[in-house]
């Protein structure tokens, strides 16, 4: 049986085009590996969908609306397709450092270990 990563990344788009490439490549470059990213198209008329499927990598998961909504419900949607118990937010004209993850789950785990003494 397969193993729920450690970490969702959501990625809610409409028409991020221009920076979605850079956005899902910092994802992709992370020194944390245990995600999977939740690609959430609300109703998107550009190219981002094309863009997304120019990915190949098992961990990028994508889901599509039929109608456009507000960026709260389209997050909150985008949540119920996540299949870890931490949630990252990245937004489609974001980009990660390389260790962002790294360091906020090192933090997490130090905080968690601390709560259980």
């Amino acid at each position: 049986m397969p193993r729920n990563p450690k970490v969702s990344i959501l990625l809610n788009c409409y028409n991020g085009e221009k920076f979605l490439k850079s956005a899902i490549d910092s994802a992709l470059e992370q020194t944390f590996g245990d995600w999977e990213l939740i690609f959430f198209n609300n109703c998107s008329t550009d190219s981002s969908k094309k863009i997304f499927f120019s990915y190949k990598d098992n961990r990028l998961k994508y889901f599509e609306r039929k109608s456009k909504t507000d960026l709260v419900h389209a997050r909150n949607e985008a949540i119920n397709h996540a299949s870890s118990n931490w949630i990252a937010i990245l937004d489609s004209d974001d980009f990660w450092k390389k260790e962002k993850l790294e360091k906020q789950i090192s933090a997490l785990e130090k905080m968690q270990a601390l709560d259980a003494k």
